[in-house]
């Protein structure tokens, strides 16, 4: 007996929700979890019971219809072969072959739970994993045969990611029916996401899209620690070459260094918590590697950048002819600058908690803010007004720790005392050793990121180059959704 068009096979629907699993070559985590759910046995149906697909699924259209307003295609998310399913499932408009209502409530079933994953994973978390695409992005160190042994880190914000059990999550409030709340709850909240949202709207080009989009993308990242309105606050943006800080009562800009395209400045959040007057500078054992080991033994140039080279046990210091390339090589031994006048950290450095070693400092060479193009650091950031910096973070200080801080980075003092103390003592090292450690209490929250559109001082949108091509990749792993 032949069974009727509307009356529900379900052996055979799961046995056709596995073949599409097989099939599906999608690319994205929600794909690769709608795959695994399907090709699991005994998986209970999300969508389809023995009535039918009931308001779940116009939940759920209902979002993906919007999906224009955010730059995505309702064609990346089956929105159109959804409808067109539930129309023939609704008004029993099945007919033999591939659409009799076995077929429709197995395409029905599969394709709901993509588009649902998909979209629940973009909007709650992003649609592209920065820690993960960031941190495979430039190659550090290879084997002898050209294997790939160390990427560099270029992402370190602390940011929600997805568990293995999120598609699990989601598919039990589909199942108990609370997905149209989730759906308005995972909605981004930034504020700077719906002011980007509302310019999408009036692009007139393809560019202006795209850069659009990116910079949505980045405002969906959840961060741990997330660009405070209040207080103080001070942002790093790398396409900008700028350096902005905010609290309830001022405001301080200026001009920064970044890191170059081969050592990109890190992305990150921290807290600044202590500064360095006149700091030594241990020089990165990726900095020995490229320029310093092969001039070991170099008297002259270890005396004309004023390194001095440590034994890591011991803390001895060594005979610059004592120490082979190889000895450099081994890890074992540190190299430092002396601080002071000509430091490549230049005379103080801020300091904060970083996987990276890059820190915000002063410079010996203030000519690179005149360009406009600054991306030649190793990777930390300079500050063109270090001065003011150093004032800015510190809470009420008093006029003698400025002035001790002005005096040991060779600035003008300007209390009575601090007049005073500069002209009982003569000698530079006197001064330099006035100050050294300064602890930044409350620390204060520091944000270096990477926004092609981004406001100005004066809170007006900017667009800024993208230095280190991160907009390209960022759209390619968007093109799935597009």
């Amino acid at each position: 007996m032949k069974t009727p068009a509307f009356v529900f096979d379900m052996g055979e629907i799961h046995r056709l929700l596995h073949g599409m699993a097989k099939s599906d070559a999608g690319s994205t985590e929600a794909d690769r979890q709608t795959r695994n759910y399907y090709q699991g046995n005994g998986r209970p149906m999300v969508w389809i019971d023995g009535l039918g697909v009931d308001e779940r699924a116009d939940s759920l259209l209902a979002w993906l219809h919007l999906l224009n307003e955010i730059g995505m295609s309702e064609r990346a998310f089956g929105v159109a072969e959804i409808e067109t399913d539930l129309q023939r499932l609704r008004t029993l408009g099945m007919d033999e072959g591939k659409n009799d209502v076995n077929h429709v409530a197995a395409r029905l079933e599969y394709h709901l739970t993509k588009a649902c994953l998909r979209y629940c994973y973009g909007q709650r978390f992003g649609y592209v994993n920065p820690a993960s695409v960031f941190n495979s992005l430039d190659v550090e160190r290879t084997d002898t045969l050209q294997r790939v042994v160390r990427y560099r880190g270029l992402f370190d914000v602390k940011m929600d990611h997805p568990d293995k059990g999120y598609s699990t999550f989601v598919l039990h409030k589909v199942a108990a029916d609370s997905i149209a709340a989730y759906l308005r709850d995972i909605q981004p909240q930034d504020q700077f996401y719906a002011r980007l949202k509302g310019m999408l709207a009036n692009a007139t080009t393809a560019d202006q899209r795209r850069r659009i989009l990116v910079n949505m993308e980045r405002s969906r990242w959840r961060t741990h620690q997330p660009i405070v309105e209040e207080g103080k606050r001070i942002i790093v943006n790398i396409p900008a070459y700028h350096l902005y800080a905010y609290s309830d009562s001022a405001q301080l800009d200026m001009r920064v260094v970044c890191g170059n395209v081969r050592t990109k400045t890190p992305q990150l959040g921290s807290y600044i918590e202590w500064m360095e007057v006149n700091p030594q500078w241990v020089i990165p054992m990726s900095i020995i590697e490229n320029e310093v080991a092969q001039r070991a033994g170099d008297s002259a140039y270890f005396a004309r950048n004023r390194y001095n080279i440590f034994d890591r046990a011991s803390n001895q210091q060594m005979s610059i002819h004592s120490v082979t390339r190889q000895m450099l090589l081994s890890g074992k031994y540190r190299v430092a600058q002396a601080g002071g006048e000509g430091n490549s950290l230049g005379r103080i450095v801020f300091r904060f908690k970083n996987n990276f070693s890059v820190f915000l400092h002063d410079t010996s060479n203030p000519g690179a803010f005149q360009r406009d193009s600054r991306a030649i650091s190793h990777g930390c950031v300079r500050v063109s007004r270090p001065f003011d910096l150093a004032q800015f973070v510190l809470d009420e200080p008093d006029e003698w720790l400025l002035d001790r801080i002005r005096i040991a980075m060779g600035l003008q003092p300007e209390s009575e005392r601090g007049m005073d103390y500069v002209r009982q003592h003569t000698e530079d090292e006197d001064r330099n050793k006035l100050i050294g450690y300064v602890p930044v209490k409350p620390r204060v929250p520091l944000y270096i990121i990477y926004y092609t559109l981004w406001p100005d001082q004066d809170g007006i949108l900017q667009t800024w180059p993208d230095v280190y091509g991160y907009d390209e990749v960022i759209w390619n792993h968007l093109k799935p959704y597009m």
